[in-house]
C-alpha cells in the first residue's frame, strides 16, 4: 500500500472519530454509555464509506511449484503399421505415460500427428500422411513460453512438407527422438519419383520422367515397364550397381482417347525383395480436345499481367498470350477470353468488335485507366471521377451463386490500389469481392461478373493483384489456392454456358493418399443460394457395382462431402436434392497408390540430426528406459516456484457494505428503541 494512500485513512479515521464525538457529544457535558455507544457506531459508518471513497487496494500473493512438460508425439501413420511397429510404439506409450517418477517431475501430454497435430493418446495408425515439420509448427505455438522437452516416437519418414529436420528454428525445445523402424539396409529396387503433367491434349504425346533408385552392394538387371489395362505401352532395360545407384527414365506416350487414361509404371523387383510395394506407381492423364486460349490485352507492362498469366496456365488446358490494343483485332476470334487491363481510348475499336461479335471479356480498371472513356463507352457501369486514388482490401462475398468460390483468406491479402469514388451499374451484376478499408466493409463491389446479351463479362477495380499471389505463398508454401481461384474465375468467364441451379466442383481423378473432397452449391428458382436444401451423393463402384450414399455437409457457402474412405476404383455419381427434383452426375477415378507403404527402412539420419541441433538425444526403440533414466537426471528440467500477485481493491470487498448497513441500522433501531427519534 502507497504511503499517500496511508496518510488518508489514518485521515479519514481522525475525520471519522470527530464527527461522530461532534453529534454525539456536545449535546450533554458528559457522555453516557449508550451515546459512547452511538459515538462507536457513528464513527464505524463514516469511516468505512471514506474507506470507500478513497479504496486503497490491498496486494495478495499465493505461491505454486510448476513442473516442466513433457510433450510425447507419437507418429500416427501407417508407415508405422506397414513397418511392424505398431505394437512396439504402443508399448513406449505406456511406459512413458505410467511412469511415476516421470509424473513427479513432468506434466506429460501426449499428441499424435499425421497430417496435422491432435491432443490425443488414441493411436490407430491409419493416418495416409504424415508431415513432422507442421507438428512442430504447432508445438511451439502452444509452448511457445514453457519448458516442454518432446519425445518424437516416429519412423521418420516424412511424406510432405518442409524438412523437419530444420524444425528447431522455431521450435526451442530439446527433441528426443525415438526410433521406430528397421535400421538393416536391405537390397531394394523403387520408383522415387514420376513426374506427368495432369492434363493432355488429343493427338499429342505427353512427357513422363521416371526416377528410380537402388539400394544395394551388387549389379541387378530389371525392366522398367508401363502398362495400360492388360498391355505394355513402353518398356525399357535396366542396369543398377552400387556406383550407379540411379536412373532417370523420359519418354513420351501417346493421347489417342479423349477422357480419363490411366497407367502403371512398374520397375520389375528382384526375386529377394523385402518391400515389392514401392515397385510400382500407379498414374493418370487427363486428354482434352481443346485448349482455351485467353489473350491479356495492355499498351504497357505490368507485374499483374505475368501474375495472370502464371496463375492461369498452371491449368495446362489453358495458355495465355500477351498483345496490344492494336493485335488483337486482327486475331479475336482465336480466342474464348480476352483480359483487358486497364483501357483508355486506344480500346475503342477493340470493346466495338467484343460487342458485335459478342465475346466475353474481363477488364482491370486501376490508377492509370481513363475513367472518361470507360463511363462514355457504356460497359454497364460508371465511375465517380475524383482524380484520387485509395487503397482497398478484399471482404469475400458469401452469397455469390454463379461458381464455387472458396476463402482463401483474402483479408489477409495487401491492399489493391483503385480510383476513389463510387461505382454505379446500370445492368444486374453479382459481386465476388467487395472493398473495405481499415476493415471497415463499404459495400462497393471490388471484383464483380455479369451477364448481358449472351455473354459474360467480369470486372477488377483494383492493381496490383500479383501482391495476392505472393501473398497467397506465405501464407500456404503454395500457389495453388490463388491460382484455383483464378482458374475458376476464367472458367466461368470463358463459357457461354448456362447457369445450373446445381453445380458441382470436384476432379477427374484422384491419388489414394490425397483427400477426395466433393463441392456443390444448390440455387432455388430465382438463383438464390438455398442453404436449407438437403443434398446427397450416391457413388456407384464401377467395377463391384456396389453403391454407397452420403450426405453432403453445408460449410460456408457451398455443401461438401469427404469420400477419402472409399477404395482405389473408378466411380460414377450422382448428386440430387432431397426436396427438389434436381440432380447432376459425373465420374472420377481413385489411383491405387500409398505413400506410406514406399518405405523400407526408418530415417536414422533425419531423427538423429533433429536430435543434435536442438540439443537432445536420439534412442533406438529397444532403449527406453534409458530415455526415462536421462530425462530424470537431467538438470535443466526442474521444477520451479513461482508467485502470483492479485491486486484486490477494497470496493470488491461485500463485507464493507454489510458493516456500513449494520451499523446505520443498529444506530437507528436503538434511537429508536430508546425514544430519541
Amino acid at each position: 500500500m502507497q504511503t499517500e494512500t496511508l496518510i488518508y485513512i489514518i485521515l479519514a479515521g481522525i475525520g471519522a472519530i470527530l464527527l461522530a464525538l461532534f453529534q454525539y457529544y456536545n449535546k450533554k457535558k458528559s457522555m453516557s454509555k449508550l451515546n459512547m455507544l452511538f459515538s462507536f457506531l457513528r464513527f464505524l459508518s463514516i469511516f468505512s464509506i471514506l474507506l470507500l471513497l478513497i479504496n486503497p487496494k490491498f496486494e495478495q500473493f499465493s505461491f505454486f511449484v510448476e513442473k516442466p512438460n513433457l510433450v510425447v508425439a507419437i507418429d500416427n501413420s501407417s508407415s508405422i503399421k506397414h513397418l511392424n511397429q505398431d505394437a512396439q510404439a504402443i508399448s513406449v506409450i505406456e511406459k512413458l505415460s505410467n511412469n511415476d517418477k516421470l509424473n513427479d517431475k513432468f506434466n506429460i501430454n501426449l499428441y499424435t500427428f499425421g497430417e496435422s497435430l491432435k491432443a490425443s493418446d488414441s493411436t490407430n495408425f491409419s493416418e495416409n500422411q504424415t508431415n513432422i515439420d507442421n507438428a512442430f509448427k504447432q508445438l511451439s505455438q502452444i509452448y511457445r513460453q514453457t519448458t516442454a522437452p518432446t519425445v518424437i516416437i516416429s519412423d521418420g519418414n516424412q511424406t510432405y512438407g518442409n524438412d523437419y529436420q530444420f524444425a528447431t528454428s522455431t521450435y526451442k525445445q530439446n527433441i528426443f527422438p525415438i526410433i521406430l523402424g528397421d535400421t538393416v539396409t536391405y537390397t531394394d529396387l523403387k520408383i522415387q519419383q514420376l513426374n506427368v503433367n495432369k492434363y493432355a491434349y488429343l493427338k499429342n504425346r505427353f512427357p513422363i520422367e521416371a526416377i528410380l533408385v537402388y539400394n544395394g552392394n551388387i549389379t541387378v538387371d530389371s525392366r522398367f515397364v508401363v502398362t495400360k489395362g492388360n498391355g505394355a505401352v513402353y518398356s525399357e532395360s535396366i542396369r543398377f550397381s552400387k556406383e550407379n545407384n540411379s536412373k532417370v527414365v523420359n519418354f513420351t506416350l501417346p493421347a489417342n482417347g479423349v477422357g480419363v487414361s490411366s497407367y502403371k509404371a512398374t520397375i520389375v523387383p528382384i526375386d529377394y525383395e523385402k518391400n515389392k510395394i514401392n515397385n510400382s506407381k500407379n498414374f493418370a492423364v487427363e486428354v482434352i480436345d481443346q485448349k482455351t486460349k485467353i489473350a491479356i490485352v495492355s499498351d504497357f507492362p505490368h507485374p499483374d499481367l505475368g501474375a495472370f498469366k502464371k496463375s492461369i496456365e498452371s491449368n495446362e488446358q489453358r495458355s495465355v498470350s500477351f498483345l496490344n490494343s492494336k493485335k488483337i483485332l486482327n486475331q479475336i476470334n482465336d480466342f474464348q477470353l480476352i483480359i483487358i487491363n486497364q483501357p483508355n481510348y486506344k480500346f475503342k475499336g477493340l470493346f466495338e468488335v467484343l460487342k458485335r461479335d459478342n465475346k466475353n471479356y474481363f477488364t482491370i480498371i486501376g490508377t492509370k485507366s481513363d475513367l472518361n472513356f470507360i463511363n462514355n463507352n457504356k460497359l454497364g457501369f460508371t465511375s465517380e471521377i475524383t482524380n484520387q486514388t485509395e487503397s482497398y482490401q478484399a471482404e469475400l462475398n458469401t452469397n455469390y451463386t454463379p461458381f464455387i468460390v472458396d476463402d482463401i483468406n483474402f483479408e489477409s491479402f495487401p491492399p489493391l490500389n483503385s480510383n476513389y469514388g463510387l461505382v454505379s451499374f446500370t445492368i444486374p451484376f453479382e459481386s465476388i469481392l467487395n472493398k473495405s478499408v481499415n476493415g471497415i466493409s463499404t459495400d462497393e463491389p471490388l471484383l464483380v461478373t455479369y451477364e448481358t446479351n449472351g455473354r459474360r463479362e467480369g470486372v477488377l477495380f483494383g492493381e496490383n493483384i500479383w501482391q495476392w499471389r505472393a501473398q497467397s505463398y506465405i501464407n500456404n508454401k503454395s500457389f495453388n489456392q490463388f491460382d484455383d481461384f483464378i482458374g475458376k474465375l476464367v472458367q466461368y468467364l470463358a463459357s457461354n454456358k448456362r447457369k445450373d441451379r446445381l453445380n458441382i466442383d470436384y476432379e477427374s481423378f484422384y491419388n489414394g493418399s490425397s483427400n477426395i473432397i466433393i463441392k456443390a452449391e444448390f440455387f432455388n428458382k430465382n438463383y438464390v443460394f438455398d442453404a436449407r436444401e438437403t443434398l446427397n451423393i450416391s457413388v456407384t463402384d464401377k467395377t463391384s457395382k456396389e453403391t454407397k450414399t452420403f450426405p453432403l455437409i453445408l460449410k460456408n457457402n457451398n455443401f461438401q462431402v469427404d469420400l477419402s474412405s472409399l477404395p482405389p476404383s473408378e466411380y460414377s455419381f450422382t448428386v440430387s436434392a432431397t426436396n427438389d427434383k434436381v440432380s447432376k452426375s459425373g465420374s472420377f477415378q481413385i489411383l491405387e497408390y500409398n505413400v506410406e507403404q514406399q518405405f523400407l527402412n526408418a530415417n536414422v539420419t533425419k531423427l538423429q540430426q533433429l536430435a543434435t541441433n536442438s540439443e537432445g538425444k536420439s534412442y533406438f526403440i529397444g532403449h527406453t528406459e534409458s530415455l526415462i533414466s536421462d530425462l530424470l537426471s537431467d538438470n535443466r528440467y526442474v521444477s520451479i516456484q513461482k508467485s502470483h500477485k492479485n491486486i484486490i481493491p477494497l470496493i470488491d470487498w461485500k463485507y464493507l457494505l454489510i458493516i456500513i448497513a449494520l451499523s446505520l441500522g443498529l444506530e437507528w433501531f436503538i434511537r429508536k428503541y430508546n425514544g430519541l427519534i
